[in-house]
C-alpha cells in the first residue's frame, strides 16, 4: 500500500533515551517495561517492548532509540504504553532496536 507525503508527515518519530527498565512478566510474550525521556518538549512517556531476546535490562539505560511519540495511549495488560518504540524483526523473530547511529539529543524529529 502506497502512502502519500502527508500521511508520512504525521508520524512524530523522535530520539528517545530509556532511563528505566523493568521486566513485565504479565506480557503474553517476553517483554521489558521501559521508561524514556524524549526531552523538555515531550517529557517521558513508557511503552512496552518485546526485546527480551537480544536486550537485557542493565544494557538498556542509557541507550537512545527511535519512538513514536503521536500514537494513543495502549492498554497492554496491567500497563499503559505511551509510545511506540521501533525496531526490526530478524528471521528467528528477535528485534533489533532502531537507533540513531550518532550522538544526537533526545527529543530530536526525524525529518
Amino acid at each position: 500500500m502506497d502512502i502519500c507525503w502527508q500521511d508520512f508527515e504525521k508520524v512524530d518519530l523522535r530520539v528517545g533515551q530509556i532511563i528505566a527498565v523493568e521486566a513485565f512478566p504479565e506480557a503474553r510474550r517476553p517483554a521489558f517495561k521501559l521508561w524514556l525521556d524524549f526531552g523538555e518538549e515531550i517529557g517521558q512517556r513508557k511503552s512496552s517492548a518485546q526485546i527480551t531476546d537480544l536486550y537485557d535490562a542493565t544494557t538498556l539505560v542509557g541507550k537512545k532509540v527511535m519512538a513514536v511519540v503521536n500514537f494513543p495511549a495502549k492498554q497492554i495488560g496491567p500497563f499503559m504504553s505511551e509510545c511506540l518504540v521501533t525496531g526490526f524483526y530478524r528471521e528467528d523473530g528477535s528485534v533489533v532496536l532502531a537507533v540513531p547511529d550518532q550522538d544526537i539529543p533526545v527529543g530530536a524529529r526525524l525529518g
